[in-house]
């Protein structure tokens, strides 16, 4: 890649777990890489330390009662300092960036990624929200201003890799797979008691507390079947989730002659996300190796979608269409921050957020504000099952 021009990046959530470990991917490629933009929701003293190390162009802090802090910390530097979400979407129009990741946790991702599409900036996509909430309007946008959406998770980075120099060929089936997360086998008596700490132990992955309690409510998988429908111009009926212990098969294509590849990998985020940023490159790394000898047997198991409701959840949202996914995901949002804050125990989660499925008016066709609304309207319902 040496002689391909640098890359200006802009990584929204630069302070959460993906933009953290994106920018040590920077960090070991400064030669390939540079940051133009930096945004951080709260947390302030992170955003200014990687503003000084890596010099962007511009920093957001959403939280605005932080702005002069951050201004007054880099007062300086030569680096622009905005606040509020407002500003996230204005700064990812600018002219010298080339990709945006977009690594906003949930809902809140959604309209910098609109903004960053429409400035036709390319997208290393985090944020499965945004496929998830408007999935129709966010791929027709991107296929209208020409903008390729790279997977960052590692799913469906995965099923990417394995159609290269397969795309004119038709996928029968696709195979997302799971861990199966803290709570594989166990049951619904045994989750009925379980608190945060415990949810927030994944054997396999390091990840933010949203996607991993996500992960251990199956939620996560749930949405990353959304979104891999949208990626990979799927029906429901040609994407199945197998759960796969050891993390090691990351997914699976199936062709229509029966071939089928996979790609494989430690569990590693950087791996995707490096591969994302430095498409259609691979740059040499030194994340550790697969050892056969250390996972002498690799097994796979179905789902439980008896004791996991949020899997099926996600397939019947998926399947109605229209903004039933955005009533999904608002719901979860919501249920997993009460959970977060012991205000709901975990079996509570599927039970809440099919209560909303079935209570917020569906809309066939949504417009940007249908889903706005929408969103809206099933966080206060949502809210008010809870009790909050």
């Amino acid at each position: 890649m040496s002689t391909n021009p640098t890359k200006h990046i802009a990584i929204l959530g630069s302070t959460g777990s993906i933009g953290t470990q994106a920018l040590e991917v920077v960090r070991a490629n400064k030669e390939h890489f540079t940051i133009e933009v930096l945004t951080g929701n709260g947390n302030a003293d992170l955003l200014i330390q990687q503003a000084k190390e890596f010099m962007p162009n511009a920093v957001v802090i959403a939280d605005e009662e932080k702005y002069l802090y951050v201004k007054e910390a880099l007062a300086k530097d030569d680096i622009k300092v905005f606040s509020g979400t407002d500003a996230i979407s204005q700064v990812v129009q600018m002219e010298s960036i080339d990709m945006v990741l977009t690594a906003i946790v949930g809902y809140a991702g959604l309209e910098s990624t609109i903004a960053a599409i429409k400035a036709g900036k390319q997208i290393a996509l985090a944020n499965k929200e945004t496929l998830v909430v408007a999935g129709e309007l966010v791929t027709s946008l991107a296929q209208a201003h020409a903008v390729n959406i790279y997977p960052v998770d590692s799913e469906h980075s995965a099923i990417f890799q394995c159609l290269a120099g397969e795309f004119h060929n038709k996928i029968e089936k696709i195979y997302l797979t799971a861990s199966g997360g803290p709570f594989r086998g166990k049951t619904k008596e045994f989750l009925s008691l379980v608190k945060k700490e415990q949810a927030l132990k994944h054997p396999n992955w390091e990840m933010g507390a949203k996607i991993t309690i996500d992960s251990s409510t199956l939620m996560n998988k749930g949405l990353e079947v959304i979104e891999a429908k949208w990626l990979f111009h799927l029906k429901p009926e040609q994407i199945d989730v197998v759960i796969h212990p050891q993390s090691i098969i990351h997914s699976i294509v199936q062709f229509e002659d029966g071939s089928m590849k996979a790609q494989m990998g430690l569990p590693d985020m950087k791996l995707p996300i490096q591969y994302a940023l430095a498409y259609p490159h691979r740059l040499p790394s030194s994340f550790p190796r697969f050892d056969f000898m250390k996972y002498p047997s690799l097994t796979f198991e179905k789902p439980d979608n008896g004791t996991f409701r949020c899997l099926p959840l996600a397939f019947e949202a998926l399947r109605k269409g229209g903004n039933m996914s955005c009533i999904l995901n608002a719901a979860n949002e919501v249920v997993v921050k009460a959970f977060l804050q012991d205000r709901i125990g975990f079996n509570a989660i599927p039970e809440i957020i099919e209560k909303a499925m079935s209570r917020v008016a569906f809309i066939g066709n949504p417009a940007y504000l249908d889903y706005v609304e929408s969103d809206k309207e099933t966080r206060a319902l949502t809210r008010d099952f809870i009790g909050v």
